[in-house]
C-alpha cells in the first residue's frame, strides 16, 4: 500500500494546491481562488504528499475569531480518495486549531458523512452571540459570509450544510 505524509504547505506547492481546486470550481463545487490569494494564505494549509512529492491533497485553516476557525479547501485527489488523506488532513488542521488556541471548527461542506465522521454536526442559524457577529459581519472575507449565511452568498452556498466540531 502506498504511503502518504502530511505537511505544511510551502510557497512551492501553491499551484499544485490550484491545479486539485480547479476540477471543484469547475463544477461548482468549491470557489474559485486567485493564484494570488492561495500565495497569500499558504500558511493556512497543509497538504498530503505520496512517496514521490506529489501533492496529492490538501486544506485550509482559516481563523474566524477568537475560538472559532474554519476547515477550508479540503480536497483530496480522485486516485487517493477512500485511503486516509482526507481524514489525515482534517487531523492535522484540528491539531493546528488547538495550537492556535482554538475550540471550534466550522465548515461549509457537500460531504455531510464525513465531517460527521469527524464530530463535525449540522449547525442552524444563531452559533455565535450578538456581540461577536457584530464585528464577523465587517469582514470582507466571504467564508465569513457563509459561517455567518449572509444572503449575499446564498447563490454561492446553495445545498452545502453549514457544521461545527467543539475540539
Amino acid at each position: 500500500m502506498s504511503q502518504f505524509r502530511v505537511r505544511a504547505a510551502r510557497s512551492a506547492d501553491v499551484r499544485a494546491i490550484r491545479d486539485l481546486l480547479e476540477p471543484y470550481v469547475h463544477r461548482r463545487i468549491l470557489l474559485g481562488k486567485d493564484l494570488v490569494v492561495l500565495y497569500e494564505a499558504v500558511q493556512q494549509f497543509v497538504v498530503a504528499e505520496d512517496e514521490s512529492g506529489r501533492v496529492i491533497g490538501c486544506g485550509a485553516l482559516h481563523v474566524m475569531w477568537e475560538d472559532l476557525g474554519e476547515v477550508r479547501t479540503l480536497i483530496v485527489a480522485d486516485d487517493w480518495l477512500h485511503r486516509g488523506v482526507g481524514r489525515s488532513i482534517v487531523e492535522a488542521l484540528e491539531q493546528n486549531a488547538r495550537t492556535l488556541g482554538l475550540s471550534r471548527l466550522f465548515c461549509l461542506t457537500f460531504e455531510v458523512g464525513f465531517f460527521t465522521r469527524r464530530g463535525f454536526a449540522q449547525i442552524g442559524e444563531q452559533v455565535v452571540d450578538p456581540d461577536v457577529y457584530s464585528q464577523l459581519i465587517r469582514s470582507p472575507d466571504e467564508g465569513v459570509a457563509e459561517f455567518l449565511d449572509l444572503a449575499h452568498v446564498k447563490p454561492n452556498t446553495l445545498g452545502n450544510t453549514r457544521m461545527l466540531k467543539r475540539l
